[in-house]
């Protein structure tokens, strides 16, 4: 009987390590317009997100967005969005993605409370969804195809 990593190999996913933080999220580090950086992985986030803070370390161009989000406490928060970006995740690479850019402050504040890193953005269930995720939470281990 094979694995799950060795059958998702054969099936050319790409596997891509997690660390777990003091809040018990999912980190990840991705390579955002050939920036690295660190990332919530949040299944529940229906858009991959980046905080206004970041938009110049990733060279982001940001639209006005009529949109607004919500989460995490905070609601009716104002967007914009940046489109065709570059993310990669492990070995893992898709082009031409969109990102919801948005105040993080409340995040980082509240991971830094519980005495983990702040974070650049999160990975959402767009990129996820695109990419096929399977998530292995006993090893830790996102696979993307």
């Amino acid at each position: 009987m094979s694995t799950l990593r060795q059958f998702l190999k054969q099936k050319e996913y790409h596997r891509i390590k997690m660390t777990t933080t003091k809040t018990m999220h999912f980190e990840v580090t991705a390579i955002l317009n050939d920036i690295r950086g660190t990332f919530i992985v949040d299944t529940g986030a229906s858009n991959s997100c980046v905080g206004f803070e970041a938009v110049h370390k990733f060279n982001l161009f940001a639209e006005d967005s009529d949109v607004k989000a919500a989460g995490a406490g905070a609601t009716d928060m104002t967007t914009q969005l940046s489109k065709k970006n570059n993310i990669q995740l492990g070995s893992w690479r898709k082009n031409r993605i969109s990102l919801v850019l948005f105040d993080l402050t409340h995040v980082n504040s509240a991971l830094v409370a519980h005495d983990a890193a702040p974070v650049d953005g999160i990975i959402g269930a767009d990129i996820l969804k695109r990419g096929k995720a399977i998530i292995d939470y006993e090893r830790k281990c996102l696979y993307l195809k």
